[in-house]
């Protein structure tokens, strides 16, 4: 028998028999939570943490639990796996994380990931504590943001629906105002389903743009008091605007989030990029997948990667269905609808080539 000790917190104990890596022969590894650790915490309100783990696992392994003990017996690889989740669970309740079964999965996907990244490195990240909340990124791709925003002047986060990049954005954008490391914030999209011309609208500026920047205002609602909201609008502190009144401005000691970006055109991605003063950060974000041009104009996005790659101080992150942090589902559908575009694509290739041909012989 061998004993190792992962953390202080945990001791694991792992025998076999007849071991061989090739065909992942049974093992069976024994885990002892101290007393200071809550068993109810770590395996959940009615095991539902366990649960999650056997889901997850599926048939390869089995777990049982008694007391303080917990004896997983499966291929060694697994349990090894088992073993390294647990660790990483505890080290995450020692650090006041509160563990939910969709914290569990995400740890695990980190773990059967080829980064060395650890889940309670990850998570435990502060952006931002407010009312009574803190956040914090949830997947590796989505701490990997968060970095790059500290270190660079220009992130563009792209990724689809429901991976936080403007929630995580805002987030950092109010951090940095309570830091005085800028005087104000930024925050600006494209109002494009109005074609930016908004004179034909009924009432005021601010009713007129209010439902395409509704979005950003519900994010920083979740952020920052909503009763001081109206006075730092009114001091110019915190500002939202369509793309459109970014024109002609320096924007100095400004932390600037443009959103919806796949929606500007590569003038507009130009005009607002060089808007940058001294003292700001910009990060803009969007989904490629999702452009609302019309008439098949070219998006500033798609475009502007190719332009700035390389450039010194400028970083690209891209983000996936697996830092979709929304319902189970949202992941499902992003991915289906990526496997539908890239069937589409060939298929497009053909008919426009057969198209081509039947145009050829008519002449």
């Amino acid at each position: 028998m061998v004993e190792s000790t992962h953390t202080r917190s945990t001791r694991t104990e792992s025998t076999s028999t007849g071991r061989d890596d090739r065909t992942g022969s049974p093992s069976q590894i024994r885990i002892v939570v101290p007393d200071d650790h809550s068993m109810v915490s770590l395996l959940g309100s009615r095991d539902e943490l366990l649960h999650a783990i056997e889901q997850a696992f599926g048939d390869d392994i089995d777990i049982h639990v008694r007391g303080n003990e917990i004896t997983v017996t499966g291929p060694e690889g697994e349990t090894a796996l088992v073993s390294r989740l647990f660790t990483e669970m505890l080290e995450l309740l020692k650090g006041g994380t509160q563990l939910t079964p969709d914290a569990v999965e995400r740890s695990l996907a980190m773990l059967r990931g080829e980064s060395d990244a650890r889940p309670a490195e990850v998570l435990t990240l502060d952006v931002l504590s407010s009312r009574g909340r803190t956040i914090r990124p949830k997947t590796l791709n989505q701490r990997r943001y968060v970095d790059a925003i500290d270190k660079h002047t220009i992130v563009f986060g792209i990724g689809p629906a429901g991976t936080g990049k403007t929630y995580l954005a805002m987030a950092k954008a109010v951090r940095a105002l309570q830091d005085k490391k800028v005087n104000r914030i930024i925050l600006t999209r494209p109002a494009v389903e109005a074609g930016e011309r908004l004179g034909f609208l009924p009432g005021t500026l601010y009713e007129k743009i209010d439902p395409y920047l509704r979005p950003l205002y519900d994010a920083l609602h979740d952020m920052v008091d909503p009763d001081s909201i109206p006075r730092l609008m009114a001091a110019g502190t915190i500002e939202v605007a369509p793309l459109a009144y970014m024109r002609g401005r320096t924007l100095n000691d400004s932390f600037i989030i443009l959103d919806e970006a796949q929606n500007t055109s590569p003038e507009q991605m130009k005009m607002f990029l060089t808007r940058l003063g001294f003292g700001s950060k910009v990060v803009v974000t969007g989904d490629v997948t999702q452009v609302d041009l019309p008439n098949g104009q070219q998006s500033g996005l798609r475009v502007v990667q190719g332009i700035l790659e390389g450039v010194e101080d400028i970083h690209f992150c891209h983000l996936d269905s697996r830092d979709v942090v929304r319902h189970k589902l949202v992941t499902d559908i992003v991915d289906a609808y990526n496997r539908y575009d890239e069937e589409q694509v060939p298929a497009f290739k053909q008919g426009a080539a057969g198209r081509g041909g039947a145009r050829k012989r008519g002449r």
